[in-house]
């Protein structure tokens, strides 16, 4: 075989069975010394069956498998995978004279596991969250090229924050280049994109569909942006007509890319932006807002911080509770994946208890088509939120 063969020790291969694409270090029964990070390895049972074939690493997450059969990982097979992927977001009207941003590539939802590819009006920006992935960049790059055509401008590597330090990484444009800040559009509304200094690829898009929700609340009211980044649902809220949106963020770089935007679209008028820490600023607020938005970073990426998360949800959403108008809606979310969504929900409750005020949970909110949950990984799903009513 073309691949190191490393045998799963017997009873831990159920999972493999299930196309779960995650084997735990735990799950292997060979030493694995001689590998190195990044290896192509087939997996097989005791009795030489084989399981599949994925990218290793020496982690927790031992492999990430790449097929569930004996597959040849070359450049002919990811033209198939992102073909695939590509031809999902064309269906779903993704791509087109109002929208050119997008999630062309989700990790396991697409059965790439590792690999996240963002799509600008032209631009792929790839992530590698595996070293396997990152070693093959340059053979990915080339299978973008070969799907998208005409449609690829450029395809730029950004990994240097998601992989260990221990991997020496260099980002960098693999295909074409294109000057940043880049002019893309998102449902209408128009943004500046900078893969290069922006964090993560340079933008949020799993809250597009919540984004172009709340302007669909939004005409005539008063909105509260915290967390605004780049300034994404205050910029929705502003192109559907809102009075007056204030965008928040305890970052001077944020409030100035959320100032470019709005300058971009002509929004000046109906907007001011407030450069503070969002627990201080909503304890006590300046106006009446028909709409307050909480979109705050992961407050737990591991599971031992959870309850700590918890508690942070709960002050955050209890500030807003206790402040917002009678009738006034809130649109909380939480990107932490150790918070499920129950767990997020029973937060949310937990919170206008606290502030003593009745409320009515009017949306359920959750990450959109084109960062998909691969139906065998439940973990994929990480995004939730509720759109709430305080009276």
């Amino acid at each position: 075989m073309l691949y190191p063969l490393l045998t799963i020790t017997k009873g831990k291969e159920q999972s493999i069975y299930r196309k779960h694409p995650w084997v735990f270090s735990g799950a292997i029964a060979d030493q694995t010394d001689e590998l190195q990070d990044g290896d192509i390895v087939c997996l097989t049972t005791k009795k030489q069956q084989v399981l599949g074939v994925g990218h290793y690493q020496h982690a927790t997450i031992a492999v990430r498998m790449l097929s569930f059969d004996y597959e040849v990982i070359d450049q002919a097979f990811y033209e198939r995978r992102l073909a695939n992927a590509f031809e999902l977001r064309k269906k779903i009207g993704l791509l087109s004279k109002d929208n050119n941003i997008f999630r062309l590539c989700h990790g396991e939802g697409d059965q790439l596991p590792g690999l996240i590819i963002d799509f600008y009006a032209g631009v792929a920006v790839i992530q590698c969250h595996s070293i396997g992935m990152y070693k093959q960049v340059e053979t990915i790059a080339a299978a973008l090229v070969a799907v998208m055509g005409k449609e690829l401008k450029a395809v730029y590597s950004k990994s240097s924050d998601t992989l260990p330090k221990r991997q020496e990484v260099q980002d960098s444009y693999l295909y074409g280049s294109v000057s940043v800040p880049h002019l893309a559009i998102e449902n209408s509304v128009k943004y500046h994109i900078d893969w290069i200094n922006g964090q993560k690829t340079g933008f949020f898009i799993d809250q597009r569909e919540n984004r172009a929700l709340l302007g669909k609340y939004a005409s005539g009211k008063k909105v509260l942006n915290t967390f605004c980044y780049s300034g994404g649902f205050s910029l929705q809220a502003l192109h559907h007509k809102a009075s007056l949106v204030h965008s928040l963020d305890s970052s001077k770089k944020a409030i100035g890319l959320t100032d470019d935007n709005v300058a971009l679209n002509g929004f000046q008028d109906n907007h001011a932006s407030i450069v503070d820490d969002a627990m201080d600023y909503m304890k006590e607020l300046p106006e009446d807002y028909d709409i307050i938005v909480l979109d705050p970073p992961a407050f737990a990426k591991h599971r031992d911080k959870r309850h700590q998360a918890i508690q942070g949800y709960k002050r955050l959403n209890a500030h807003a509770i206790r402040q917002i108008k009678p009738g006034g809606f809130i649109f909380t979310f939480s990107c932490s994946q150790v918070v499920d969504t129950q767990l997020f929900t029973n937060t949310v409750i937990a919170a206008a208890i606290d502030a003593g005020r009745s409320c009515r949970i009017l949306e359920q909110l959750h990450q959109p088509a084109d960062h998909p949950i691969q139906a065998f990984h439940p973990e994929g799903a990480y995004l939730k939120g509720l759109v709430i009513q305080i009276d």
